[in-house]
C-alpha cells in the first residue's frame, strides 16, 4: 500500500474548520457520548479523532491505526503503527464507531472484504462503520490534465468498490459530506508538489512541474471548490 505523508498536513483537511465540520457530520449520524469507543483506520495524524476525544470528553482514548507514524500525530489518541488486518487479529475491544476515511481504495478487493467483515465483527451492538471515499460522480478537486486522467481512473475503481460494498451490505446507509474549500493557488500548488493525493504519487518530477504550471494558468489567485465525500454507513 502506498503511503501519503502529506495528505492531512497543513491543508484544509487539517484545519479546525474542516475537522469541526466533519465531526458535526459524525454527530448527526451517530450517538456518541463520553463512554464511546472509537477506531480510525488510516488515521494519518489523528486530528479528527483527537478532536472527538475533547468534544465528547471520552473516557477511553480513541485508537488510530496507520502504517505511517507521523512525528506530529495527535497526543489525545492511542496510536498504533500497524496494518488494520493485523490489528484485528489481536484486538479484544468492541467499537461504537469505526472510521475508514479515504483509505479503502488502497486495498485489494480481497482485503476490502476481509477488512469490512472484521470491522463489523468488532462493533458494539449499536456500533457503526463509516466509510468515506471521494465522490465518484461530482468530484470538484482542481486538477491539471494528467492529474485528471489518473483521478478519473481511480474514481472508476472507487465505483467498483462502492458497488461491491452495496452487494455485500444491501442495508447500508448512504450520506454525503461536503466541505467548501477556499485556498490560495500558491498553497494548492505546494500541496500538489508534496503529492497530497494518491493519484500524484506515481508521477515523475517533470510531470508534477508541468502540472503546477497548468494550475497556475488555469485558476485565479484564490481557488474555491467543494470537497465532496461519499459516505457509506454499515450498522452492526
Amino acid at each position: 500500500m502506498p503511503s501519503i505523508k502529506n495528505w492531512d498536513n497543513n491543508t484544509w483537511l487539517s484545519s479546525k474548520s474542516y475537522i469541526k465540520s466533519f465531526n458535526n457530520f459524525l454527530k448527526k449520524n451517530t450517538k456518541l457520548d463520553s463512554s464511546s469507543k472509537i477506531l480510525d483506520i488510516g488515521c494519518g495524524r489523528g486530528k479528527i479523532i483527537g478532536n472527538l476525544k475533547s468534544k465528547y470528553r471520552l473516557k477511553n482514548k480513541p485508537i488510530g491505526i496507520d502504517i505511517v507514524s507521523h512525528k506530529d500525530k495527535d497526543a489525545r489518541i492511542k496510536f498504533k503503527k500497524v496494518d488494520a488486518l493485523i490489528f484485528f487479529l489481536t484486538n479484544k475491544e468492541k467499537f461504537d464507531l469505526i472510521i475508514i476515511k479515504q483509505t479503502i481504495h488502497f486495498l485489494t478487493i480481497k482485503k476490502i472484504k476481509r477488512l469490512l467483515l472484521l470491522s463489523k465483527n468488532n462493533l458494539t451492538l449499536n456500533g457503526k462503520i463509516f466509510i468515506f471515499t471521494l465522490d465518484t460522480s461530482k468530484n470538484e478537486l482542481p486538477t491539471f490534465k494528467l492529474m485528471k486522467s489518473k483521478l478519473t481512473k481511480s474514481l472508476e475503481r472507487n465505483k467498483k468498490i462502492l458497488n461491491l460494498i452495496t452487494k455485500l451490505y444491501p442495508n447500508k446507509i448512504v450520506k454525503n459530506f461536503i466541505y467548501k474549500v477556499k485556498i490560495t493557488k500558491k498553497k494548492y500548488i505546494k500541496m500538489i508538489q508534496k503529492r497530497y493525493i494518491s493519484t500524484l504519487l506515481s508521477m515523475k518530477v517533470n510531470e508534477i512541474s508541468n502540472g503546477t504550471k497548468e494550475i497556475n494558468l488555469k485558476f485565479n489567485k484564490v481557488i474555491k471548490f467543494r470537497d465532496r465525500l461519499y459516505c457509506i454507513i454499515i450498522k452492526k
